[in-house]
């Protein structure tokens, strides 16, 4: 029997969770309490965001064979039991968990490629996730928040970790041209990094004008709303040439297609916005080949991601308060969700549990 180390105050034996039952059907529910292992971290939730990933889920376009789920991946909270292996964490400590839990031994886990683990799940996506009073992770995957950092920003440590790693797997470089397809809240979330990384100029392309203001507030150096001048535009930034590297962060095959045509020979593209299963986005091979451009999917922070998102995040180097203005209780996670699918104006919606 594994004992554990939790908080002076008992812990219960249910709680409330927000179960997706099926497609587009949530339910609050009275759960049992996960049950930790020796290894594991008990968390008690405080925060929990939804991003497009949930949005796949809830349409049962992702991940519909684990249904029913208790969704959630982008949550912190603090730690209310230690399973008895467990050192160097504390109970009480903020954290928050890298979510992509694979064998830690195979060809994939050793070069922090988790994602392609034959066995790897993802907490929140594969199994019980985040949108409840408390969640079971790994010890060995748990990061902790660091101090001074407020603990509804801590859960957007996951978001900002796929963008820690996208920069990374793009081979950014200091003065580079980047063009970001989409500036939606992972759109601005690559303008942001990629200003830190160095890069410039900036250009960002959305035809929704709010999310265009967004861009332009945070940085950009030329935003375009209107679809027809972009290549215009890319071209005078760039003497020419067009982008060193474009990102599509929205999911499209037509910005797919787009993105061939705007990056310049030699340049690379960074595959990032999730199409749907089975679409298909055409390019010549021939131009590919000649021009020498490069192709790099990005899909999860994971590792070294979290924590160095983390580290971006404690020393302000994201500005997260657009991330964290609409704040629903776990109660009305059904409205939360409509509301964050239909209204264009919420650039995120956080879940508060605890």
């Amino acid at each position: 029997m594994t004992h554990l180390r939790e908080m002076a105050a008992p812990l219960p034996k249910t709680m409330k969770a927000a179960v997706l039952v099926a497609p587009e059907q949530f339910e609050l529910r009275e759960v049992p309490l996960p049950v930790p292992g020796p290894d594991d971290v008990l968390i008690k939730v405080k925060r929990c965001g939804l991003c497009g990933t949930d949005m796949h889920i809830y349409h049962g376009k992702y991940s519909s064979d684990r249904l029913p789920l208790i969704p959630g991946h982008e949550f912190s909270g603090h730690i209310a039991a230690l399973g008895d292996a467990v050192t160097g964490l504390a109970l009480g400590q903020g954290v928050t968990a890298d979510i992509n839990v694979g064998c830690g031994r195979c060809f994939y886990c050793r070069k922090n490629e988790v994602m392609n683990c034959p066995t790897m799940v993802q907490i929140g996506i594969h199994v019980d996730g985040g949108l409840a009073e408390y969640v079971r992770v790994p010890a060995s995957h748990i990061v902790p928040v660091a101090r001074d950092t407020a603990i509804e920003l801590a859960a957007l440590t996951e978001p900002v970790s796929c963008i820690v790693r996208a920069v990374r797997r793009s081979r950014l470089q200091l003065g580079e041209s980047v063009l970001i397809l989409g500036a939606g809240p992972i759109g601005n979330l690559h303008l942001q990094v990629a200003r830190q990384a160095g890069a410039a100029p900036i250009i960002v392309s959305d035809p929704n004008p709010e999310r265009a203001a967004w861009a332009k507030a945070s940085g950009a150096d030329y935003v375009v709303s209107d679809a027809s001048t972009l290549a215009d535009v890319v071209e005078k930034a760039t003497q020419g040439r067009g982008a060193d590297l474009v990102i599509e962060s929205v999911g499209l095959t037509a910005l797919y297609e787009q993105a061939f045509d705007l990056v310049r020979p030699g340049g690379r593209v960074l595959a990032f916005g999730l199409c749907d299963q089975g679409a298909h986005a055409h390019y010549a091979p021939f131009k590919v080949v000649l021009k020498e451009l490069g192709l790099q999917g990005s899909v999860a922070g994971m590792g070294d991601d979290m924590h160095d998102a983390m580290t971006l995040i404690a020393h302000d180097r994201v500005d997260l308060d657009a991330f964290v203005e609409t704040v629903y209780p776990l109660e009305r996670i059904a409205e939360a969700m409509a509301a964050f699918i239909a209204d264009k104006r919420i650039n995120k919606v956080q879940i508060a549990v605890g």
